[in-house]
């Protein structure tokens, strides 16, 4: 790339490319020691996540073809060794009750590190469209926050800063990282590109991880999209890797993992176990994990078709049995468990405050009574809500690890009971998935991975869930509650219906509609992200 009087020049490893626009500080970010670890990484771990990756559309296969997910027998020797635990909580996490989510960009940076939550989950995945300069800024802006030197200025005027430079005050931030399945197109390692995790795990570990260091606490991490335990050894392995290339003590990095997939749900422990010195806890990512029902199961009949998206409660007898299996789990094993997240974002209708308040006060006591260690809230002003509820249970306790909820019985029956699910498909809940999954699509297009829609905060699980969704019911022509049969033709309609609605009208959303109907109604599709990146530049 060539370099202009304002472009800096970037210190290029042997068999290193970088083809992204090169702006002033990248170079700080993408520097030749994180570039040495990211061609580390990809050589070392590049071919076992092509196997990973593979073998999870073997399990698809296997459920289309009539078999189920269940629990591995090769495992069984983890699982009944009631002995072995994880590390002991980290600092900075010993305490989770209320956790904090959102994009890493540089006003929602500091309004994270101002919302008095205990942890951030400073989101480079699904909360974040990965535009060149959001993966690199992103890191900027991290490792600015920690340094506690991070400001901004609004085109408005406004200022934003940090209320406290002191990190033992702040959030603990944990950093998500984009998922196996995703690459960085960006980056090339011996002309291949690299997995965006591991370009993501590179470059944070190399700009922030010594600053988290000296404000004791550490590089800690939210792992995504896990399938298998493999994948999380996969993780470990990579952890090992850097540790040991940057001269960092072995478990200096903690993972906590979604459980956000339904074959992940099988495999609990396993996968505490494969990460057990890194490990810090588990996460019930209730959205990602509807979506990945709906499409482990999209082809198996009628028992595994979910009504309307939004009527689909924690309290759904499969839903229930996942989050009581996943703080047994985690208990049993010394780690924390984090509950789901609560979407709701308030706005200026008080009558919508009041329900949301409502229910994200039920939502937090039922996983609060339930035995978790703390929760997610979108927004900061529903973390006050969240801590008040945990506050009343934990008490001065940092967390419930001694509830080891001995009284949980669940096993396969229970997690697949989804066909036990209340409530039925409406053409009201149709037109709620084409609406909220183009005004998504739009808005990530345009690089903005968190939007406010309809008093919610969504990210990309929400329009996962609602494209695919709208997939199944077509696959199986399911009857809505006016009697129509759910067809391309009535999804098109309905979609046109959706336009009419929207500021802008249909060519302000042209390609967010042209991608939703080919994700909703052509050869299905794993992830819309990957589909929706080669869209971005």
């Amino acid at each position: 790339m060539a370099a202009s009087a304002t472009t800096p020049t970037l210190d290029l490893p042997e068999g290193v490319l970088v083809t992204g626009e090169l702006r002033p500080g990248y170079e700080q970010i993408l520097s030749r020691t994180a570039l040495e670890l990211v061609a580390t990484l990809h050589r070392a771990l590049e071919p076992v996540r092509r196997e990973r990756l593979a073998a999870r559309a073997l399990v698809v296969q296997a459920v289309a073809e009539g078999a189920d997910l269940h629990l591995l027998p090769e495992t069984r020797h983890v699982r009944d060794d009631p002995d072995w635990r994880v590390a002991p909580p980290a600092p900075g996490l010993v305490d989770r009750r209320v956790e904090m989510t959102g994009p890493t960009d540089r006003r929602m940076t500091i309004n994270a590190m101002n919302s008095g939550a205990r942890v951030w989950l400073a989101d480079q995945e699904d909360a974040n469209t990965p535009l060149w300069a959001n993966v690199v800024e992103g890191q900027i802006n991290l490792r600015d926050a920690v340094a506690g030197t991070i400001s901004f200025t609004s085109p408005t005027g406004k200022e934003y800063a940090l209320e406290s430079t002191d990190q033992q005050r702040n959030p603990t931030i944990v950093m998500r990282p984009r998922g196996w399945h995703l690459e960085e197109k960006h980056v090339l390692v011996d002309g291949q590109p690299v997995a965006g995790g591991l370009v993501d795990l590179a470059l944070y570990l190399c700009a922030s991880a010594r600053l988290q260091l000296d404000a004791g606490k550490g590089p800690y991490l939210y792992l995504p999209k896990l399938e298998h335990h493999l994948e999380a050894r996969l993780w470990n392995d990579a952890f090992l890797l850097a540790q040991d290339a940057l001269d960092l003590p072995r478990g200096t990095i903690r993972a906590t993992c979604l459980i956000e997939t339904y074959p992940a749900a099988f495999q609990m422990e396993e996968i505490l176990y494969e990460l057990r010195e890194h490990a810090a806890g588990l996460n019930a990512g209730r959205w990602d994990y509807l979506f990945s029902v709906i499409k482990t199961y999209r082809t198996r009949g009628t028992e595994y078709v979910l009504p309307d998206r939004n009527s689909v409660t924690m309290t759904a007898p499969f839903m229930r049995a996942y989050t009581e299996l996943l703080v047994r789990t985690c208990h049993r094993r010394g780690a924390h468990a984090i509950g789901g997240m609560s979407a709701f974002i308030p706005s200026r209708d008080e009558e919508a405050n009041a329900v949301a308040y409502a229910r994200v006060t039920a939502d937090k006591r039922r996983e609060a009574d339930d035995g978790f260690d703390g929760s997610w809230v979108a927004h900061p002003g529903m973390v006050e809500t969240c801590r008040e509820v945990f506050d009343a249970v934990l008490g001065d306790s940092p967390h419930q690890l001694h509830r080891t909820r001995e009284d949980v019985r669940v096993g396969p029956a229970e997690l697949l009971d989804v066909a036990a699910t209340p409530g039925r498909a409406t053409r009201a809940g149709l037109r709620s998935d084409i609406d909220v999954a183009v005004q998504y699509l739009a808005a990530w297009l345009t690089g903005k991975g968190a939007v406010a829609i309809h008093h919610l905060m969504e990210d990309a699980a929400t329009a996962e869930i609602s494209r695919s969704q709208v997939w199944q019911w077509v696959h199986h022509g399911v009857v809505l509650d006016t009697g129509e049969q759910v067809t391309p033709e009535l999804v098109r309609t309905l979609t046109d219906e959706v336009l009419t609605g929207l500021t802008g009208g249909p060519d302000a959303h042209r390609q967010a509609v042209d991608l939703f109907l080919e994700l909703a109604l052509g050869e299905y599709v794993d992830f819309l992200t990957v589909r929706a990146s080669a869209s971005l530049p």
